[in-house]
Protein backbone atom coordinates (compact mmCIF):
# COMPACT_ATOMS: atom_id res chain seq x y z
CA UNK A 1 0.00 0.00 0.00
CA UNK A 2 1.65 3.19 -1.04
CA UNK A 3 -0.38 6.62 0.30
CA UNK A 4 0.94 10.19 -1.57
CA UNK A 5 0.79 12.95 1.32
CA UNK A 6 -0.06 16.22 -0.60
CA UNK A 7 -0.53 20.03 1.43
CA UNK A 8 -0.10 23.81 0.73
CA UNK A 9 3.60 24.93 2.21
CA UNK A 10 4.21 25.03 5.80
CA UNK A 11 0.95 22.75 6.19
CA UNK A 12 3.02 20.21 8.40
CA UNK A 13 3.54 17.56 5.37
CA UNK A 14 7.07 16.46 6.27
CA UNK A 15 6.59 16.74 9.74
CA UNK A 16 3.76 14.27 9.55
CA UNK A 17 6.21 12.15 7.16
CA UNK A 18 9.01 12.06 9.85
CA UNK A 19 6.58 10.77 12.35
CA UNK A 20 5.31 7.91 10.23
CA UNK A 21 8.43 6.94 9.15
CA UNK A 22 11.07 7.68 12.05
CA UNK A 23 12.96 9.93 9.55
CA UNK A 24 14.28 13.04 10.05
CA UNK A 25 13.68 15.41 6.40
CA UNK A 26 14.59 18.62 6.14
CA UNK A 27 10.63 20.09 7.61
CA UNK A 28 11.61 23.60 5.73
CA UNK A 29 8.88 24.39 2.83
CA UNK A 30 10.11 22.92 -0.50
CA UNK A 31 8.55 22.90 -4.21
CA UNK A 32 9.70 19.80 -5.70
CA UNK A 33 10.63 19.60 -9.14
CA UNK A 34 11.29 15.92 -8.96
CA UNK A 35 11.99 15.98 -5.41
CA UNK A 36 10.18 13.49 -2.82
CA UNK A 37 10.64 11.78 0.55
CA UNK A 38 9.89 7.65 0.55
CA UNK A 39 9.96 5.83 3.97
CA UNK A 40 7.80 2.85 5.57
CA UNK A 41 5.52 3.30 8.61
CA UNK A 42 4.64 0.67 10.72
CA UNK A 43 1.11 -0.34 12.04
CA UNK A 44 1.72 -1.73 15.22
CA UNK A 45 -1.38 -4.42 15.98
CA UNK A 46 -1.56 -5.22 19.45
CA UNK A 47 -2.55 -8.64 18.23
CA UNK A 48 0.74 -9.11 16.96
CA UNK A 49 1.91 -8.14 20.23
CA UNK A 50 -0.50 -11.17 21.81
CA UNK A 51 0.81 -13.50 19.13
CA UNK A 52 4.20 -13.05 19.71
CA UNK A 53 4.37 -13.27 23.28
CA UNK A 54 2.49 -16.92 22.72
CA UNK A 55 4.98 -18.54 20.03
CA UNK A 56 8.13 -16.26 21.10
CA UNK A 57 8.87 -16.12 17.50
CA UNK A 58 12.45 -15.30 15.69
CA UNK A 59 11.03 -12.66 13.53
CA UNK A 60 8.01 -10.39 14.28
CA UNK A 61 6.72 -8.25 11.16
CA UNK A 62 4.18 -5.90 11.56
CA UNK A 63 1.80 -4.83 8.33
CA UNK A 64 3.05 -1.59 6.74
CA UNK A 65 2.41 1.31 4.39
CA UNK A 66 4.53 2.99 2.41
CA UNK A 67 4.36 7.33 2.45
CA UNK A 68 5.33 9.46 -0.12
CA UNK A 69 6.30 12.87 0.59
CA UNK A 70 6.19 16.14 -2.01
CA UNK A 71 6.86 19.62 -2.18
CA UNK A 72 3.96 21.59 -1.27
CA UNK A 73 1.36 22.38 -3.96
CA UNK A 74 0.22 26.71 -4.27
CA UNK A 75 -1.93 28.35 -7.12
CA UNK A 76 0.92 30.27 -7.55
CA UNK A 77 3.09 27.29 -8.73
CA UNK A 78 3.85 27.10 -12.38
CA UNK A 79 1.89 24.89 -14.05
CA UNK A 80 4.59 22.87 -15.39
CA UNK A 81 6.16 22.48 -11.49
CA UNK A 82 3.06 21.25 -10.33
CA UNK A 83 2.40 18.39 -12.57
CA UNK A 84 5.84 17.13 -12.15
CA UNK A 85 5.68 17.09 -8.32
CA UNK A 86 2.03 15.26 -9.18
CA UNK A 87 3.30 12.61 -10.67
CA UNK A 88 6.07 12.18 -8.22
CA UNK A 89 2.53 10.17 -6.46
CA UNK A 90 0.84 9.04 -9.51
CA UNK A 91 0.98 4.92 -8.39
CA UNK A 92 -0.27 6.71 -5.14
CA UNK A 93 -3.41 3.89 -4.09
CA UNK A 94 -4.40 6.87 -1.50
CA UNK A 95 -3.79 10.25 -0.90
CA UNK A 96 -3.05 12.10 2.49
CA UNK A 97 -4.55 15.88 3.02
CA UNK A 98 -2.63 17.21 5.41
CA UNK A 99 -4.70 20.78 6.32
CA UNK A 100 -2.80 23.50 8.83
CA UNK A 101 -5.20 24.57 11.43
CA UNK A 102 -2.61 25.63 14.40
CA UNK A 103 -1.84 29.40 14.38
CA UNK A 104 1.54 30.48 14.56
CA UNK A 105 2.50 34.36 13.31
CA UNK A 106 6.01 33.47 12.41
CA UNK A 107 4.77 30.57 9.76
CA UNK A 108 3.69 31.92 6.88
CA UNK A 109 1.39 30.26 4.32
CA UNK A 110 -2.29 29.89 3.60
CA UNK A 111 -4.31 29.76 7.12
CA UNK A 112 -8.07 29.10 5.71
CA UNK A 113 -8.35 25.18 6.32
CA UNK A 114 -11.80 25.22 3.67
CA UNK A 115 -9.19 27.09 0.82
CA UNK A 116 -6.28 24.73 1.42
CA UNK A 117 -9.02 21.84 0.70
CA UNK A 118 -10.56 23.37 -1.94
CA UNK A 119 -7.11 24.35 -3.59
CA UNK A 120 -5.80 20.74 -3.19
CA UNK A 121 -9.39 19.59 -4.85
CA UNK A 122 -9.05 22.01 -7.39
CA UNK A 123 -5.27 20.78 -8.84
CA UNK A 124 -6.11 17.25 -8.81
CA UNK A 125 -9.12 18.00 -10.85
CA UNK A 126 -7.29 20.06 -13.09
CA UNK A 127 -4.53 16.93 -13.86
CA UNK A 128 -7.87 14.29 -14.21
CA UNK A 129 -9.52 16.48 -16.84
CA UNK A 130 -6.35 17.53 -19.04
CA UNK A 131 -5.18 13.74 -18.95
CA UNK A 132 -9.52 13.33 -19.85
CA UNK A 133 -9.53 16.02 -22.87
CA UNK A 134 -6.05 14.71 -24.10
CA UNK A 135 -7.52 11.38 -24.66
CA UNK A 136 -10.46 12.40 -26.23
CA UNK A 137 -8.14 14.30 -28.65
CA UNK A 138 -6.12 11.80 -29.40
CA UNK A 139 -9.04 9.42 -30.15
CA UNK A 140 -10.57 11.95 -32.16
CA UNK A 141 -8.24 12.83 -34.41
CA UNK A 142 -7.11 9.30 -35.32
CA UNK A 143 -7.15 8.61 -39.04
CA UNK A 144 -8.32 4.99 -38.25
CA UNK A 145 -11.80 3.89 -37.53
CA UNK A 146 -11.86 3.13 -33.57
CA UNK A 147 -12.34 -0.20 -32.68
CA UNK A 148 -15.00 -1.40 -30.38
CA UNK A 149 -12.86 -1.11 -27.62
CA UNK A 150 -11.27 2.46 -28.35
CA UNK A 151 -15.58 3.44 -28.77
CA UNK A 152 -16.59 2.27 -25.48
CA UNK A 153 -13.52 4.14 -24.16
CA UNK A 154 -14.24 7.39 -25.42
CA UNK A 155 -18.36 6.97 -23.90
CA UNK A 156 -16.23 6.21 -20.43
CA UNK A 157 -14.13 9.11 -21.18
CA UNK A 158 -17.07 11.35 -22.34
CA UNK A 159 -18.88 10.74 -18.75
CA UNK A 160 -15.70 11.45 -17.18
CA UNK A 161 -15.21 14.94 -18.48
CA UNK A 162 -18.61 15.64 -17.69
CA UNK A 163 -18.44 15.64 -14.46
CA UNK A 164 -14.90 16.41 -13.88
CA UNK A 165 -16.54 20.02 -15.73
CA UNK A 166 -18.73 20.24 -13.19
CA UNK A 167 -16.22 20.25 -10.09
CA UNK A 168 -16.81 16.37 -9.26
CA UNK A 169 -14.51 13.92 -8.17
CA UNK A 170 -14.65 10.66 -10.64
CA UNK A 171 -14.82 8.47 -6.83
CA UNK A 172 -18.28 10.50 -6.52
CA UNK A 173 -19.38 9.18 -10.03
CA UNK A 174 -21.28 5.80 -10.30
CA UNK A 175 -18.84 3.61 -12.72
CA UNK A 176 -19.53 -0.27 -12.99
CA UNK A 177 -16.94 -2.90 -12.39
CA UNK A 178 -16.13 -2.65 -16.31
CA UNK A 179 -15.74 0.61 -16.67
CA UNK A 180 -13.77 1.06 -13.33
CA UNK A 181 -10.99 -1.29 -15.38
CA UNK A 182 -11.44 0.50 -18.51
CA UNK A 183 -9.83 3.94 -16.82
CA UNK A 184 -7.81 2.36 -14.38
CA UNK A 185 -4.67 2.35 -16.59
CA UNK A 186 -5.27 6.28 -15.87
CA UNK A 187 -4.64 6.84 -12.58
CA UNK A 188 -6.85 9.37 -11.91
CA UNK A 189 -6.37 11.71 -8.70
CA UNK A 190 -9.66 11.49 -8.25
CA UNK A 191 -10.51 8.04 -8.20
CA UNK A 192 -7.85 8.01 -5.16
CA UNK A 193 -9.41 7.42 -1.52
CA UNK A 194 -8.60 10.62 0.38
CA UNK A 195 -7.70 10.99 3.99
CA UNK A 196 -8.00 14.48 5.68
CA UNK A 197 -5.20 14.64 8.67
CA UNK A 198 -6.20 18.22 10.24
CA UNK A 199 -2.46 19.22 11.76
CA UNK A 200 -4.24 21.63 15.40
CA UNK A 201 -1.96 23.46 17.76
CA UNK A 202 -2.07 22.20 21.06
CA UNK A 203 -4.89 23.80 22.99
CA UNK A 204 -7.28 22.97 19.93
CA UNK A 205 -6.28 19.67 20.20
CA UNK A 206 -7.17 19.34 24.25
CA UNK A 207 -10.81 21.17 23.75
CA UNK A 208 -11.77 19.81 20.61
CA UNK A 209 -12.64 22.76 19.04
CA UNK A 210 -11.45 24.86 16.23
CA UNK A 211 -12.24 27.50 13.78
CA UNK A 212 -14.89 26.76 11.12
CA UNK A 213 -15.38 22.50 12.75
CA UNK A 214 -18.75 22.36 11.40
CA UNK A 215 -18.31 23.40 7.90
CA UNK A 216 -15.44 21.51 7.53
CA UNK A 217 -16.96 17.88 8.76
CA UNK A 218 -19.37 18.60 5.76
CA UNK A 219 -16.80 19.59 3.54
CA UNK A 220 -15.32 15.73 4.10
CA UNK A 221 -18.62 14.06 4.66
CA UNK A 222 -19.91 15.64 1.26
CA UNK A 223 -16.28 14.22 -0.11
CA UNK A 224 -16.46 11.10 1.16
CA UNK A 225 -13.47 11.35 2.90
CA UNK A 226 -11.81 10.39 5.84
CA UNK A 227 -10.75 12.48 8.23
CA UNK A 228 -8.14 12.67 11.77
CA UNK A 229 -7.25 15.06 14.25
CA UNK A 230 -3.39 15.56 15.22
CA UNK A 231 -1.37 17.79 16.57
CA UNK A 232 2.22 17.16 15.39
CA UNK A 233 4.00 19.48 17.43
CA UNK A 234 2.86 17.29 20.35
CA UNK A 235 2.94 14.20 18.48
CA UNK A 236 6.92 15.03 18.07
CA UNK A 237 6.95 15.28 21.75
CA UNK A 238 5.61 12.18 22.37
CA UNK A 239 7.74 10.26 20.31
CA UNK A 240 10.64 11.69 21.86
CA UNK A 241 9.03 10.02 25.20
CA UNK A 242 9.96 6.56 26.68
CA UNK A 243 7.28 3.67 26.59
CA UNK A 244 6.03 4.43 29.80
CA UNK A 245 6.17 8.10 29.84
CA UNK A 246 4.16 8.49 26.76
CA UNK A 247 1.88 5.76 27.40
CA UNK A 248 1.23 7.94 30.92
CA UNK A 249 1.07 11.11 28.02
CA UNK A 250 -1.77 9.93 26.44
CA UNK A 251 -3.74 8.90 29.06
CA UNK A 252 -3.37 12.50 30.58
CA UNK A 253 -4.88 13.52 26.85
CA UNK A 254 -7.78 10.87 27.23
CA UNK A 255 -6.40 8.88 24.30
CA UNK A 256 -5.40 5.24 23.95
CA UNK A 257 -3.16 5.43 20.82
CA UNK A 258 -0.56 8.29 19.49
CA UNK A 259 -1.96 10.11 16.34
CA UNK A 260 0.41 7.93 14.13
CA UNK A 261 -1.65 4.34 15.48
CA UNK A 262 -4.44 6.35 15.01
CA UNK A 263 -4.20 7.33 11.42
CA UNK A 264 -2.65 3.61 10.28
CA UNK A 265 -6.48 2.42 12.07
CA UNK A 266 -8.06 5.39 10.34
CA UNK A 267 -6.34 4.39 6.75
CA UNK A 268 -6.97 0.54 7.05
CA UNK A 269 -10.32 1.73 7.40
CA UNK A 270 -11.06 4.01 4.40
CA UNK A 271 -9.12 2.33 2.18
CA UNK A 272 -11.27 -1.36 2.96
CA UNK A 273 -7.57 -3.23 4.18
CA UNK A 274 -7.94 -5.71 6.81
CA UNK A 275 -4.95 -8.10 8.32
CA UNK A 276 -4.39 -12.00 8.49
CA UNK A 277 -1.87 -13.77 10.85
CA UNK A 278 0.72 -16.31 10.25
CA UNK A 279 2.41 -17.30 12.72
CA UNK A 280 5.24 -20.29 14.17
CA UNK A 281 8.20 -20.69 16.31
CA UNK A 282 10.19 -18.65 13.07
CA UNK A 283 7.94 -15.48 12.38
CA UNK A 284 4.30 -13.57 13.54
CA UNK A 285 3.74 -12.29 10.42
CA UNK A 286 1.14 -9.46 9.22
CA UNK A 287 -0.38 -9.50 5.95
CA UNK A 288 -2.31 -6.82 4.75
CA UNK A 289 -5.32 -7.50 2.08
CA UNK A 290 -8.44 -6.06 0.93
CA UNK A 291 -11.68 -6.95 2.29
CA UNK A 292 -13.75 -9.60 0.75
CA UNK A 293 -10.58 -11.63 -0.59
CA UNK A 294 -10.51 -14.73 -0.99
CA UNK A 295 -8.26 -17.55 0.58
CA UNK A 296 -6.23 -18.57 -2.56
CA UNK A 297 -5.69 -14.61 -2.97
CA UNK A 298 -4.25 -14.04 0.27
CA UNK A 299 -2.12 -17.20 -0.17
CA UNK A 300 -0.47 -15.46 -3.05
CA UNK A 301 0.70 -12.38 -0.59
CA UNK A 302 2.56 -14.70 0.98
CA UNK A 303 4.04 -16.51 -1.93
CA UNK A 304 3.17 -17.24 -5.86
CA UNK A 305 3.56 -20.70 -5.00
CA UNK A 306 1.32 -21.07 -2.32
CA UNK A 307 -1.16 -19.56 -4.86
CA UNK A 308 -0.50 -21.43 -7.93
CA UNK A 309 -0.34 -24.86 -5.49
CA UNK A 310 -3.21 -24.01 -2.93
CA UNK A 311 -4.68 -27.12 -1.44
CA UNK A 312 -6.81 -25.71 1.90
CA UNK A 313 -6.54 -22.98 4.13
CA UNK A 314 -6.56 -23.93 7.91
CA UNK A 315 -8.18 -20.97 9.32
CA UNK A 316 -8.56 -19.56 13.42
CA UNK A 317 -10.12 -16.54 14.64
CA UNK A 318 -7.84 -14.56 16.65
CA UNK A 319 -10.46 -14.12 19.57
CA UNK A 320 -10.85 -18.03 20.15
CA UNK A 321 -7.05 -18.15 20.10
CA UNK A 322 -6.95 -15.62 23.13
CA UNK A 323 -9.75 -17.57 24.47
CA UNK A 324 -8.19 -21.25 24.25
CA UNK A 325 -4.58 -19.96 24.81
CA UNK A 326 -3.20 -22.66 21.94
CA UNK A 327 -3.84 -23.23 18.38
CA UNK A 328 -3.92 -27.10 19.71
CA UNK A 329 -7.39 -26.34 21.51
CA UNK A 330 -9.00 -24.30 19.13
CA UNK A 331 -8.55 -27.55 17.05
CA UNK A 332 -9.73 -29.70 20.04
CA UNK A 333 -12.65 -26.84 20.49
CA UNK A 334 -13.64 -27.56 16.78
CA UNK A 335 -13.27 -24.45 15.90
CA UNK A 336 -10.62 -24.69 13.45
CA UNK A 337 -11.84 -24.62 10.12
CA UNK A 338 -11.10 -26.28 7.06
CA UNK A 339 -11.55 -23.46 4.06
CA UNK A 340 -11.24 -24.12 0.08
CA UNK A 341 -9.74 -21.55 -2.19
CA UNK A 342 -13.02 -18.98 -2.42
CA UNK A 343 -13.71 -18.80 1.60
CA UNK A 344 -13.61 -15.06 2.58
CA UNK A 345 -10.71 -13.63 4.74
CA UNK A 346 -11.59 -11.98 7.74
CA UNK A 347 -9.55 -9.67 9.31
CA UNK A 348 -7.83 -11.21 12.47
CA UNK A 349 -7.52 -15.00 10.74
CA UNK A 350 -4.93 -16.63 11.65
CA UNK A 351 -3.98 -18.47 8.54
CA UNK A 352 -2.12 -22.03 7.84
CA UNK A 353 -2.11 -22.55 4.27
CA UNK A 354 -1.70 -25.83 2.68
CA UNK A 355 -0.53 -26.25 -0.62
CA UNK A 356 1.94 -28.50 -3.11
CA UNK A 357 3.76 -27.08 -6.31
Amino acid sequence: MKIGIVGMPLAGKTTLFNLLTGQHKETSAYSSKGTKNIGIATVYDQRIDYLSSLYHPKKTTYAAIEFVDIGGISPELPIKEKVEIFNLILDAEALLFVIRLFEDPAVAGEKDPIVQIENLKCELLLRDLEVVENRLERLKKSKKKLTPEELAEMEILNKCNQGLSDDQFLSNLEFSEEEIKKISGFSFYTLKPIIIVLNLSEEQFKIKSYSQKEKLDKVIQDGNMASLNICGKMEMEINQLEPDERQMFLEDLGLKESGIERLSRVCYKHLGLISFFTVGEDEVKAWTIRTGTIAKKAAGKVHSDIERGFIRAEIARYQDLVTLVSLHAVKEKGLLKIEGKDAIIEDGDIINFRFNV
